[in-house]
């Protein structure tokens, strides 16, 4: 089994040669699955870019959705229209409404939207200011204490639907591949080879998501678990416990690539 990965690829920022050039070096690595973790376009764009996507690939797709996705809409009618959306085209499939995916009998791939949870860094301090505020419906009109508030529940949302699903799926598979747009630890969270600083980190890091995942690998040693995620447009990988390493893709606005290819037995 072969999955090719990728993040942050902003398809609504390519013409129509660009993104056909993406999607065929995806088919010369010869996948067998498909797996973008978030960010792949802009609510007005997003189901066309996913639509065009499965119908050049011609093999699974598997998604969530980062921020981006969202912008010029609201979170729950994003979702819901990514969801019937999915429902309707088998080789689509939306991870965050999915309890699980099997890839092999040894490895299975979950996935969970994930949001910048405001827990790490220094929020009240920070001059960071993110563009979700003016451009995704749930933020609009909210002050310092309500964007914080909205963070927390987004973070919260992500971590229990993950403690939902990974115990199951970590008894009964060797490894699972944990799918996510924002990083769930602070030493994930890169930036030219190194930790991002306390301004960013309450926006490109979900410690509410991390902590379960802290937790579940501490109570499945033998379960090798691999975090993908992206965000930050900077790649890097860190090994949090023996069993649980972060994976980190790095991103260019209008130059989408194949972050890595996994040989899954």
């Amino acid at each position: 089994m072969r999955m090719a990965w990728a993040t942050d690829i902003h398809l609504n920022f390519l013409e129509h040669h660009a993104r056909a050039l993406f999607f065929q070096s995806i088919i010369d690595c010869q996948p067998d699955v498909v797996c973008v973790t978030g960010d792949i376009a802009e609510t007005p764009s997003l189901i066309f870019h996913l639509h065009e996507m499965e119908h050049a690939l011609r093999r699974p797709l598997y998604v969530v959705l980062g921020n981006h996705d969202f912008y010029f809409g609201s979170i729950e009618k994003v979702r819901l229209m990514v969801q019937e959306w999915c429902q309707q085209h088998a080789g689509l499939t939306y991870l965050s409404d999915k309890k699980s995916v099997e890839l092999t009998p040894r490895t299975v791939l979950v996935g969970v939207d994930g949001w910048g949870d405001g827990r790490y860094g220094e929020y009240w301090e920070s001059p960071v200011r993110l563009n979700d505020q003016a451009c995704i419906e749930d933020f609009r009109g909210l002050d310092r204490e309500g964007v914080l508030r909205k963070l927390h529940c987004l973070g919260d949302e992500a971590a229990e639907s993950l403690f939902e699903r990974l115990p199951s799926v970590m008894s009964s598979y060797r490894q699972v591949l944990v799918a996510t747009h924002v990083p769930p630890f602070k030493e994930a969270c890169w930036y030219e080879g190194k930790t991002g600083n306390n301004d960013w980190l309450p926006y490109f890091t979900c410690k509410a998501v991390g902590e379960v995942l802290l937790e579940m690998a501490q109570r499945h040693a033998s379960c090798q678990v691999i975090v993908l995620c992206g965000h930050t447009h900077h790649a890097g990988s860190v090994q949090i416990l023996p069993n649980l390493k972060v994976l980190t893709g790095s991103a260019e606005y209008g130059q989408p690539r194949i972050e890595h290819i996994f040989q899954i037995e």
